[in-house]
């Protein structure tokens, strides 16, 4: 096997033994920083499965299936609903891919009770997982009408406030 190949392997070794995605930052509604949540591949594989459909750069629609932001969100800490409300809603969440990459986003744009829009954390894409190029994860953003903002190869998710809005 040449140099570039046993170096492919190893890091793909490497990324799939340790968590596929990471959640930090600031959970509940005190503000606190706490632990960061890591989960590995399984772990969101058993997580609550959901299907949203989307066109991609291709022009073409496909199907995605994965795990609701919402719901990884709540897994985090994070308030939702009617709890979303007065400081919290200056929290932003950034979301990174492996290859540096990274999208923001308001924490009521993940919230079912402040939209419709199917935020997703994708890891199969027309039944099948998803390329090296886009996963092992996605966020799948199919109510924009651009892919701008659909992160490919997340592998970090953090919660952030606005300067001085946490009090």
């Amino acid at each position: 096997m040449r140099l570039p190949a046993l170096l492919l392997a190893a890091a793909a070794a490497a990324f799939a033994a340790g968590p596929a995605l990471r959640v930090e930052g600031i959970s509940g509604r005190d503000g606190v920083l706490k632990p960061a949540l890591e989960l590995s591949l399984a772990e969101i594989a058993a997580m609550p499965r959901t299907t949203v459909q989307g066109k991609t750069h291709d022009g073409k629609d496909h199907t995605f299936e994965g795990v609701a932001m919402a719901e990884l969100l709540r897994r985090a800490g994070l308030p939702q609903g009617e709890n979303v409300r007065g400081p919290i809603l200056a929290r932003y969440i950034v979301v990174s891919a492996h290859d540096g990459y990274r999208a923001i986003f308001s924490l009521p744009e993940f919230d079912p009770a402040f939209t419709d829009n199917r935020a997703l954390l994708a890891d199969k894409m027309d039944g099948q997982p998803l390329s090296g190029h886009d996963g092992p994860l996605r966020l799948v953003m199919p109510s924009e009408k651009r892919e701008a903002r659909w992160v490919r190869m997340v592998e970090r998710i953090e919660i952030l406030a606005a300067p001085d809005a946490v009090r």
